[in-house]
């Protein structure tokens, strides 16, 4: 009888095969390496790994809706489930929409889990973004991942805009035919060419759909995803910025390494936000496209706003005023000036770090932080960009805001008018003087002490307050000489 054989140890086969591996490709050193990084513990650190995360939960539901999506603009008609629209006649596109939202299993709960997902992942963009911006980490050797954060930014809009715009329901024509469409007949010269070669004609026409399609789920994906690689390259081998601190240099990083802490740190927050975006899409309805019905030239709805993201353009459109130019017997119109100044935003932005390094003369590598107090002439300028952002937001709906408050539509465009050119001067006045007010208490600070609250008369009879000197710390930030209580 043969004797019995005991199953292989897991363990020890799994041991011999990565032993035969470093063998052949030696691996082990440079991985050892690899996994030994450090990366700093602060919070903010953990805004660009919400629009990983968030990107990531994109892919994974944009896959699932493509399955059931038919991007076509053939007439159709709906004999659905939804019986308010039964009878109607609409694009394949937006009976499909309303498939997936009423008839696909989990599909309304995938599709507003998806459009959550955008909004997040653009908003952790621009957080993001304020964190690096008002911190100095931008500055050399970094302008290269600024540029890649601010293309992000960029994509994302317009990724999230032609998304959004795929269904064809009324709120989604309306915002291309107001901002695509318009925009691009009132460009001189080119403007009638270039529309006829997105549309194919006259707006609707029959060919936007699948075109937007494939820019939303092939193209601009794949360009995010490669400038995420990039991004996460450039971080991973230029090693992390840091806050100034005790036993922080420009030579070093103090934090986690990247195992066990780091890598399982990361894997319980993205496990939280997926959580948080499954509450959202299961719990908070978004973008309704069967309330309004799909998109016909001849209607027009009220109180109609894109995402956040795009507001500040729909306001910037909204309060502009009616000024029109001649140019070689062409007429440039208002709207045109939206594109215009979006360009300039777009150029502006990734160029920032060019331009502060060559009126500063800052040419010095930079791998700690500054205090955004430090820096009152760039955090007065950050201010007064997003008072720039917030005016042309809350422009964007002065058609409700007229509505709620029981006021005049032209009263609210023309406080629009005069915020955008008045506000964003005096935020950055109000901002500079902050920082340097900031600065002069903590060298009040570091030349007096901290103050006490204990009032001291003198022998001459004058009241003053007592200061404790600033002591020593270890190298950890603690308090030398502390007494234990």
């Amino acid at each position: 009888m043969s004797p019995k054989l005991s199953p292989p140890n897991i363990g020890e086969v799994l041991a011999r095969q990565a032993e035969d591996i470093d063998t052949r490709y030696h691996p082990s050193a440079a991985l050892r390496r690899q996994l030994n990084k450090v990366f700093p513990t602060h919070w903010s650190f953990l805004l660009g790994e919400i629009a990983l995360y968030s990107f990531v939960v994109l892919l994974i539901t944009g896959v699932y809706l493509t399955l059931f999506f038919d991007p076509s603009m053939v007439d159709v008609t709906y004999n659905g489930v939804y019986q308010p629209l039964r009878g109607v006649e609409m694009s394949r596109a937006y009976q499909s929409a309303l498939d997936i939202s009423f008839e696909v299993r989990g599909g309304l709960f995938v599709r507003q889990i998806h459009h959550w997902a955008a909004l997040m992942f653009a908003a952790a963009i621009m957080v993001h973004l304020a964190r690096i911006f008002f911190t100095g980490a931008f500055r050399r050797p970094r302008e290269t991942n600024w540029v890649i954060g601010s293309l992000l930014l960029i994509l994302a809009m317009f990724e999230g805009y032609f998304g959004y715009s795929l269904p064809d329901d009324l709120l989604s024509g309306l915002g291309l035919r107001a901002a695509l469409s318009s925009i691009t007949l009132g460009m001189p010269v080119i403007g009638t060419w270039l529309h006829w070669a997105l549309f194919g004609g006259d707006f609707p026409g029959t060919i936007l759909i699948p075109r937007l399609y494939a820019l939303h789920i092939l193209l601009l994906p794949g360009i995010i995803l490669a400038l995420i690689g990039l991004h996460l390259a450039l971080v991973w081998f230029q090693k992390h910025t840091q806050f100034p601190g005790p036993g922080r240099t420009e030579h070093n990083v103090v934090g986690v390494r990247v195992m066990p802490v780091f890598a399982f740190k990361s894997g319980a927050f993205f496990a939280a936000i997926v959580g948080v975006l499954g509450l959202m899409g299961g719990l908070l309805q978004i973008n309704p496209i069967w309330n309004l019905g799909p998109y016909k030239p001849s209607q027009v709805s009220a109180g109609s706003q894109p995402d956040f993201y795009m507001m500040w353009t729909e306001g910037l459109a909204r309060i502009w005023p009616p000024w029109e130019f001649y140019f070689w017997h062409h007429t440039i119109p208002a709207p045109v000036w939206v594109a215009v100044i979006m360009g300039l935003v777009f150029v502006l932005l990734p160029a920032y770090p060019f331009l502060e390094k060559r009126f500063t003369g800052d040419y010095a590598h930079h791998n700690l932080l500054q205090r955004p107090r430090d820096v009152p002439v760039r955090t007065a300028i950050g201010a007064m960009a997003i008072a720039f952002y917030m005016v042309l937001t809350l422009a964007a709906m002065n058609d409700i805001i007229a509505l709620k408050f029981h006021i005049s539509l032209n009263a609210t465009t023309w406080i629009g008018r005069i915020g955008m050119v008045i506000l964003p001067p005096f935020v950055y006045f109000i901002t500079y003087r902050w920082c340097i007010g900031l600065q002069r208490s903590d060298r009040s600070v570091l030349e007096h002490g901290v103050e006490t609250g204990i009032i001291k008369r003198l022998p001459h009879g004058a009241y003053i307050e007592l200061h404790q000197p600033l002591g020593p710390v270890d190298e950890h930030g603690h308090p030398l000489g502390r007494i234990a209580g």
